[in-house]
């Protein structure tokens, strides 16, 4: 069961919005001293902490540089009243996942907290923490997905360090996540940073955090990423788009293992398992010199290639219904599949944004679907014009008939729906049906 902690000082509205949520089965603690918090993410995990933003004594920008140093994994949405909107967006650069102007409607509440929860994967973890393996289902049953599975299994018990590599898209997040669970750290934090993301001038201090007054800006004590990761996983991915500068700075810690926050005087020991991602060529990196060599052997010493969806054929339509599980819940549907010629287009078509291009497709045809599967007409045109190895064009005399056959069989005998499989007209598919004598071959076309 997902745990939730409200904290806000308007006794009335956390009991009315404590009830809301339980009657949607999540499990509700709330707080109306900021100054209980502490004690409370110390001692219990909340997947998800909402708060307000302005509170006495303690505000709520000071709540999130609380919970972000006590429970890393804990996603945080600030409550606000409408003139404070530019602070609450401040407060999502300080780490929260968003914010929630009020008033607010049920159906606003609910949906910004499946987000959080679909962001953090909190229940896909706590879940595979229990089997002490990740969620089965997605890892895939084709041979590359199980040789990427052996991978994962083998490096995960030692202290090795991971290069994960791939193209955009196909999981490399879900690869470093599961060799934290299957690890000895699995019950400590787990801490992803997009190194891409990171403004030039603020790396050192969000890798290593800053001691107050430090430089401008420096308002308060901020932990960064490698103590907040501390006996447990530092997750870096695009590790490529890391600056020299940073390169030498992150090799000189993972070979002392010793960090110093900007403006500090004391080193500070971690204990960090690196995981690194990429989806570029390091070696071509280092050759033109943009990416230190001594830092890609620290990297390197375990490298995992994920293979892009095109090469787990066999998990395509696995993947497409288990993001269909996916989108029914999020969006409170009832789609019960994919008509046959959909199946087909997906087996067909190239994925080059892989799973991540999949999981939109298939949520977004979710939301159109009026009937009880998803149809042509709910997926993107190009999913149909781009397919990948024509298993249904009319390019080859020799095989036309098969071809034809093939696709009525898998558009349920629908001559429209056909014809879009062969990418000809309607008028043609019949002419060709006449050149075979298909129509007397088979019936119920229509």
């Amino acid at each position: 069961m997902v745990n939730i902690l409200i904290v806000d000082d308007d006794v009335t509205f956390c009991l009315m919005l404590k009830t809301l949520l339980e009657k949607h089965g999540y499990k509700v603690k709330t707080v109306f001293s900021p100054g209980d918090v502490k004690g409370l993410v110390r001692q219990h995990f909340y997947d998800l902490v909402l708060t307000d933003l302005r509170m006495p004594d303690v505000s709520g920008m000071d709540l999130i540089r609380l919970i972000r140093e006590e429970s890393p994994g804990t996603k945080i949405i600030m409550m606000t009243g409408y003139a404070d909107i530019s602070t609450a967006i401040q407060s999502i650069k300080q780490g929260a996942f968003n914010y929630l102007p009020k008033p607010f409607q049920p159906q606003e509440v609910l949906n910004l907290i499946r987000e959080a929860l679909e962001a953090s994967d909190v229940r896909e973890e706590k879940a595979a923490s229990r089997k002490a393996a990740p969620n089965g289902f997605m890892e895939g049953v084709s041979k590359a997905s199980r040789r990427l599975r052996e991978y994962i299994e083998l490096v995960a018990p030692t202290s090795m360090s991971v290069l994960i590599t791939g193209e955009s898209g196909t999981g490399k997040e879900h690869v470093a996540r599961s060799i934290h669970l299957l690890s000895s750290r699995a019950s400590r934090p787990f801490i992803p940073v997009d190194c891409g993301a990171i403004p030039k001038e603020l790396v050192a201090s969000e890798f290593f955090g800053h001691i107050k007054g430090s430089f401008t800006g420096a308002i308060a004590d901020k932990t960064g990423h490698f103590e907040s990761a501390n006996g447990g996983t530092l997750f870096l991915d695009e590790v490529g788009n890391l600056s020299y500068q940073t390169q030498i700075q992150l090799l000189r810690v993972l070979q002392e293992r010793m960090i110093k926050p900007v403006g500090g005087t004391r080193e500070i020991p971690v204990n960090v398992r690196i995981i690194a991602a990429t989806n570029e060529n390091l070696q071509i990196a280092q050759e033109e010199g943009t990416f230190r060599e001594d830092l890609y052997h620290r990297l390197n010493e375990f490298q995992i290639r994920v293979p892009s969806l095109r090469e787990r054929r066999d998990d395509i339509l696995l993947f497409a219904r288990y993001f269909l599980e996916e989108a029914n819940t999020y969006l409170n549907k009832t789609i019960a599949g994919f008509e046959p010629e959909v199946e087909v287009a997906f087996m067909n078509y190239g994925w080059p944004g892989n799973l991540r291009e999949m999981k939109n497709v298939v949520k977004r045809a979710t939301l159109l679907a009026s009937g009880k599967v998803i149809g042509v007409e709910e997926v993107p045109a190009e999913l149909f014009s781009a397919q990948e190895d024509d298993s249904f064009s009319l390019h080859n005399q020799r095989n036309e008939r098969e071809r034809i056959l093939k696709a009525l069989e898998a558009a349920g005998n629908n001559k429209s729906r056909a014809a879009r499989l062969l990418r000809i007209d309607r008028k043609t598919l019949y002419n060709k049906l006449r050149l075979y004598d298909i129509e007397h071959e088979k019936n119920g076309y229509h």
